[in-house]
């Protein structure tokens, strides 16, 4: 069954969570996404909880921002099922922050080839995290 879409459940909208992925978490950058990520041992309904950060410093406008924001929440969206949750399966929460690095405001067609190979590397980087931990 496919998902095609980005829940309440699925948002990182937890103080605690936010301030835990920041602090402890790991990153790698895939341009124009920084993707911050960290796995906690609770059980939850998602296998993943997303939050997606577009810069005030880089877009000056709200509009500007909300729009590359509504680009990435639908790639998102539409990706996710296929690209993320097939190779999450486990006991674990993934906590999952995508900020946004571009300079410009790139087409949905674009936003989404970058955000399917940022989350095609993530379990790659899951797996060398764990050996390494």
């Amino acid at each position: 069954m496919k998902m095609y879409t980005f829940r309440k459940e699925e948002r990182l909208c937890s103080r605690k969570n936010l301030d835990l992925l920041f602090k402890n978490g790991s990153s790698f950058l895939l341009y124009p996404f920084r993707v911050t990520y960290l796995e906690i041992p609770v059980k939850h309904v998602y296998p993943a909880q997303v939050v997606i950060n577009v810069p005030k410093r880089r877009y000056k406008h709200a509009v500007d921002r909300n729009l590359v924001k509504r680009r990435i929440r639908e790639a998102y969206r539409h990706i996710k099922q296929a690209e993320l949750y097939e190779g999450l399966r486990g006991e674990k929460l993934l906590l999952l922050s995508l900020q946004f690095v571009g300079k410009e405001k790139y087409p949905l067609d674009f936003i989404w080839k970058k955000l399917s190979l940022a989350l095609q590397k993530l379990p790659a980087k899951l797996k060398e995290h764990e050996a390494g931990s």
